[in-house]
This record gives C-alpha cells, structure tokens and sequence, in this order.
C-alpha cells in the first residue's frame, strides 16, 4: 500500500525540517545576507521566520482543544489568501525582529534547536488529538501536514540564490502537490514538476500564456496562498 502524507504526518514535519536544517546549518553570515524568494527579506529574516513558525507548532502541539476542528490540511490555507497590506507590515516587523539577532550564528542555533524539538514534539503527538492554533482548531496531523508544507515551500525559498545547497524533503513536496491539488479541487492538468507546482501555484512565478489556458478559469484563483 502507498502511503500518503495523511498517513505519516510525524514523518512530514520531520523530513522538511531535517531538509531545512540541513541548509540552515552550514550557513554562515554572508549567507546570511543573501536574497531569498520571499519580497524584501534575505535568508537570515526568513531563518527568523521559520524560527517563528516552529516555536508556533511547539506551542501547537501542546495546547489541547475542546471544541470539534475548524479547518484540515488543505482548508487551513485558505486564510492566507494575498493581502498586499497585511504582507507589507508583515515583511516590515519581521525584519526588524530579525535584526535583534547582531550575530547570525546565534538565530540559526536557536533556529536548530527549536526545529529539532518541533520534531519530536511531533513524534510524541498523536495525530488525531485536536489542536489549536492562530484562532483555529484542527486535528495535530493535520497541523504537522501544514508544517511541512510551510517548510517545504520556505525551503525552495531559502534556496535561490544557494545553488549548491540541498533540495527540499520529497515528502514535503508531495504535501505540498497534495494541498495544492486540494485547494485547486482537483489534480493540476499540466506536467509541472513538484518545486515548479509550488512556486507557481504560491505566486512564486508568473504564469505563461499557455499555462493559463490549460488551467482556464482556475487560472485566476492563483495564489492559492501565499
């Protein structure tokens, strides 16, 4: 039997973080400066961010909820449409967040650390136990979907202008095809490899003419989120 993200949940978040972790690690602070994919921050604001991010799933995968879940894997991103507003004064306090750490060694071991134990906080959570986070109850193993699909797109990323460094986790990226096609409400009708999928289908590439027509209408619904 195939298995599927849905099916491992655990094994997504620890394979895109361990994917992530193996790029963050060597970096050091020229890397740091480099530019990434993401509008206005350069590797170390995003390392912040994805900092950020894995402290919310610690707190996450520890905050039990009562209630029946709000959202899955897939209806969790349909919060995160574009709002060029709300991502400017995003962009803006998470570099000036990002800049209270002078020495980039000490957020990108912060940055490991706090990943690591994301990971095994994962391992330790059973998946159908419901969660909260950001306003919303889901169940954790949809929430570590959600992680790994973040890490997962964050990675491609990171990488742009690090030719030389690993690519990101194949079972992140077969998270990330899967909440795409669940958002799009269908399997994409072109041969788009995983990391072009995500880039494209996240606003991180423009759409060609001939792109356009094969999707019709559903063009016009990308971003799927951001």
């Amino acid at each position: 039997m195939t298995t599927t993200p849905k099916d491992r949940p655990a094994h997504v978040v620890r394979d895109s973080y361990d994917a992530l972790a193996a790029v963050v690690g060597p970096l050091g602070e020229e890397e740091s400066w480099l530019p990434t994919d993401c509008t206005g921050w350069a590797v170390r604001d995003l390392v912040f961010h994805l900092l950020a991010d894995a402290q919310r799933a610690l707190v996450a995968l520890n905050t039990p909820a009562a209630g029946p879940s709000d959202r899955d894997a897939v209806t969790y991103w349909r919060d995160w449409t574009p709002d060029p507003v709300g991502a400017a004064h995003g962009r803006r306090w998470n570099r000036v967040a990002a800049s209270m750490f002078p020495d980039f060694g000490e957020l990108r071991e912060l940055y490991l650390e706090t990943a690591a134990a994301t990971v095994a906080a994962a391992a330790a959570t059973e998946p159908g136990r419901r969660v909260s986070t950001q306003g919303h109850v889901l169940t954790a193993g949809d929430l570590m979907t959600t992680l790994g699909v973040e890490a997962t797109v964050h990675h491609l990323d990171l990488t742009v202008a690090l030719p030389t460094a690993p690519g990101p986790s194949p079972a992140g990226l077969t998270a990330v095809r899967a909440t795409l096609d669940g958002l799009l409400g269908r399997p994409v009708p072109l041969a788009w490899d995983d990391e072009h999928y995500a880039r494209a289908a996240t606003g991180r590439v423009p759409l060609t003419d001939t792109e356009r027509d094969a999707l019709g209408p559903d063009a016009d619904r990308l971003p799927l989120f951001s």
